[in-house]
């Protein structure tokens, strides 16, 4: 784990749409999983940016975080 927690810093792309609230809301969400030994990857930080900013739904959110946790442990869904 990192020694400082710089997901703003290191993607503020993903930030630049987001109002106060919602960059804080970003912001304490990835740090609770960063504070557990969670590294976020770009991927998982602009999931989580585009699901605060309204731009994909709950669902969206899921179905890319388990694409994402299945790339991660090597799992391929049947039929693909």
């Amino acid at each position: 784990m990192a020694e400082t927690f710089t997901v703003e810093q290191q993607w503020p792309e993903l930030f630049a749409q987001l109002d106060v609230a919602q960059r804080d809301n970003v912001r304490q969400t990835l740090a609770a999983g960063w504070h557990e030994g969670f590294t976020p990857t770009r991927e998982d930080v602009e999931n989580v940016t585009d699901y605060a900013r309204g731009a994909i739904d709950w669902d969206e959110y899921t179905r890319r975080a388990d694409a994402a946790a299945r790339r991660v442990a090597g799992v391929v869904a049947a039929g693909r």
